[in-house]
């Protein structure tokens, strides 16, 4: 299906660029977001009447992401979660989570804007890439942790799902040492 373009569109094109899409990309995305209109002599026409009006509500609310984004570029969010001991979760950390996060610190963003290809799963710190308008992006630090002195210690560089252990003064190995003297053992 051919249509004009009302906004920016990832890889598809830019604003007025007609271009042909597949048809259910444009019934059920693009057309009813209001951000293609069906290439008719019509709307050709009614595209170049409002060209100036659709550009210049394309600035506005690229210049209002460019604002969010100052506020958000480098934010970082801490999610305290439960898991277990390796740093695998009990359940896993989506967009929802990461959108309420931010809401709670004072920034509106809506789930879409979240690009998380999959769930977090693990504890750690996590970089995920916000969206904010088709030539605004930001990226922010997500940091889940199973408490907050946990978040802190993780923020600072530590790796807490690392556990380090050593030998007693009687000669007894902890775990962390134990493992070493096992791998000793392996290599006989």
């Amino acid at each position: 299906m051919k249509v004009i373009l009302l906004e920016r569109i990832g890889r598809t094109g830019t604003i007025g660029d007609e271009v042909n899409v597949k048809d259910g990309f444009a019934r059920n995305f693009l057309l009813p977001q209001g951000k293609a209109l069906r290439a008719t002599e019509a709307n050709r026409k009614r595209f170049e009447n409002e060209r100036a009006h659709i550009e210049q509500r394309n600035e506005e609310r690229r210049n209002a992401a460019a604002g969010i984004a100052e506020g958000l570029n480098g934010h970082a969010v801490v999610l305290i979660r439960q898991a277990g001991e390796t740093g695998q979760l009990y359940g896993s950390v989506a967009a929802r989570d990461i959108v309420e996060a931010l809401a709670n610190d004072g920034f509106t963003i809506q789930r879409n804007q979240v690009d998380l290809p999959d769930a977090i799963k693990s504890v750690g710190v996590h970089t995920v890439s916000l969206s904010l308008h088709a030539d605004v992006a930001v990226s922010i630090t997500v940091n889940v942790a199973r408490s907050g002195d946990e978040a802190e210690r993780q923020a600072a560089g530590e790796d807490v799902t690392v556990h380090t252990f050593e030998a007693d003064e009687g000669g007894d190995f902890a775990a962390g040492q134990a493992d070493a003297a096992q791998d000793d053992r392996f290599e006989e």
